[in-house]
């Protein structure tokens, strides 16, 4: 069985991530958050990702979610459970995700009977230990629906390569903010973008410009030394390095044969309008993607 190498990690992200992401995005998702209580979208947002976890309080959100302003986190949480229990919105999220997956690419059915059975291998194998996005994930019900096994699966995979970044982050001393002052300072997603879709205000990212300045991490004029550099790249490879190892269950053929299912769909979903650019996730473009 060939070797599955740390740089398919970031393929498969870059595959898996928009099929996840339409659960942010899609006019599906946004109305099935309304549907079912939901109050804006980033209740919708807070509630609908973090549900598999049960009805958590803030703490454990903020732990989680690690990136934003613990202040943003608790205007959505605990309150969102009490305008919509967990189950109820854990099927309102892969209901609507299925729903935005069939409209945008047609011929999604097709590939998720054949790739879901790579995706759950993938799944069954991972560590779930430090990782309570994935984990909890992991512990639900898998939809008899394929396209909805599909996006579940996708998105058990992203929490388990985004709780393994929270690791390293957290394994380098950065908090939530520095994380993505850092991020930004290295060209990866425009300063707003971060700033605005986590809750950091100018003065939260201004102070932790001058602590990643006083590491040695960036210049005082705000671009990244090369230690600063040095270190977004170690998280990034530390990051894939963890993310690759359930994939190594796969083998190199069936890796490939799993991206060659799913690209397609993948590049229906980036060409449909859904995922706005530039994103908070680092995601790229169709064209960054090929």
């Amino acid at each position: 069985m060939a070797h599955v190498d740390a740089a398919f990690a970031r393929t498969v992200w870059q595959v898996l991530e928009p099929l996840h992401a339409v659960t942010y995005f899609a006019p599906e998702s946004r109305e099935a958050n309304r549907t079912v209580g939901l109050r804006g979208f980033w209740m919708g947002y807070f509630a609908a990702r973090a549900a598999p976890l049960g009805a958590v309080a803030a703490g454990a959100v903020e732990a989680a979610f690690f990136n934003f302003h613990p202040a943003m986190v608790r205007r959505a949480i605990p309150d969102a459970w009490g305008f919509a229990a967990p189950e109820a919105v854990l099927r309102a999220r892969v209901e609507a995700a299925t729903a935005a997956l069939r409209r945008v690419a047609p011929s999604v059915r097709e590939a998720a009977v054949k790739a879901v059975p790579l995706l759950e291998r993938v799944v069954a194998v991972a560590d779930g230990a430090g990782r309570p996005l994935f984990a909890a994930n992991r512990g639900l019900p898998t939809p008899g629906d394929p396209v909805g096994a599909l996006w579940q699966g996708a998105t058990t995979l992203r929490e388990h390569r985004g709780d393994g970044h929270v690791a390293v982050l957290t394994a380098e001393g950065l908090d939530g903010c520095e994380a993505h002052v850092l991020f930004a300072a290295c060209g990866e997603v425009p300063v707003a973008v971060l700033r605005d879709n986590r809750g950091w205000s100018e003065e939260d990212w201004q102070a932790a410009a001058h602590r990643l300045t006083a590491r040695g991490l960036l210049e005082s004029s705000g671009h990244p030394t090369v230690e600063g550099r040095g270190l977004h790249a170690h998280i990034e490879v530390r990051t894939d390095a963890l993310a690759v190892r359930p994939y190594r269950a796969l083998g190199a053929t069936e890796a490939a044969r799993l991206i060659s299912l799913l690209r397609p769909q993948t590049d229906r979903v980036l060409t449909s309008g859904i995922i706005p650019f530039p994103n908070p996730m680092g995601l790229p473009s169709r064209h960054a993607s090929t």
